[in-house]
């Protein structure tokens, strides 16, 4: 099963995709999209995209970080899970063979070097069940109504455009879908963020959080949230004060 807007591993390396950079540190809102004027500025620094893989593979399997995140957020054969921010894809191939061969990945990075080379390996490991899609950093652009989980696995503080990002994230969980965030709860900036800070910027949009767990074994913590009652406007989104 394919939807539309995925892009085939063998399709995104036929398109020639080519190397994006990295943006500096910047404060919160700086250089902002037109498409992300709507929304408020976040009131917080964001890390620069110093690297696509958080950590080198085999040290994050011998700690069972993959296993251990699955089975927190009840991954399960036939689900459909989007990888945001994938990399090279530690997570995408992990998650594709849980899910199985009646469940669905799309893996899905701002990155376009970094999708090129997650494509080659999907390839190479011919790995059916993946497909691959460019976003942007305010739209992940997913398509609405798809997906039983979506990650967010040591990105989310590298978000320029939170309250936008979040916003365009909503359509895209099914009716029991949640979005599963693991981060480091390290200062703001250096490559964390306090929890404190992401379940208020969750909160603004409309979500409602879940679970959290604090789990050194992951380097980090775990959180899910699913949506509330109603996603907050645009307009109607109140910002964060990481001061407070």
């Amino acid at each position: 099963m394919r939807r539309a807007g995925w892009l085939p591993a063998a399709a995104l390396l036929a398109s020639g995709l080519a190397l994006a950079g990295c943006d500096p540190v910047l404060p919160g809102g700086a250089n902002r999209p037109d498409s992300a004027l709507e929304f408020p500025k976040p009131d917080r620094p964001v890390a620069a995209v110093v690297s696509n893989q958080f950590a080198n593979e085999d040290a994050r399997d011998e700690r069972n970080e993959a296993q251990v995140v699955m089975n927190l957020a009840a991954i399960r054969p036939g689900m459909t899970v989007a990888d945001i921010g994938a990399g090279e894809g530690y997570y995408t191939v992990r998650l594709a063979e849980r899910v199985g061969e009646d469940g669905r990945v799309l893996a899905q990075d701002i990155s376009r070097d970094a999708l090129e080379r997650l494509g080659r390996r999907v390839e190479r490991d011919r790995l059916e069940n993946i497909s691959i899609k460019l976003g942007q950093p305010d739209d992940p652009q997913l398509p609405p109504d798809s997906f039983d989980r979506i990650f967010l696995v040591h990105m989310y503080h590298e978000v320029t455009e939170p309250y936008a990002f979040l916003w365009r994230l909503w359509p895209a969980l099914n009716a029991e879908g949640q979005i599963i965030v693991v981060e480091s709860d390290s200062p703001v900036g250096r490559h964390g963020l306090p929890h404190t800070l992401l379940f208020c910027e969750f909160e603004a949009v409309g979500y409602v959080l879940a679970e959290y767990t604090e789990r050194p074994d992951i380097k980090g913590y775990f959180a899910r949230f699913q949506r509330g009652a109603k996603r907050t406007e645009p307009e109607a989104i109140k910002p964060c004060n990481m001061g407070k």
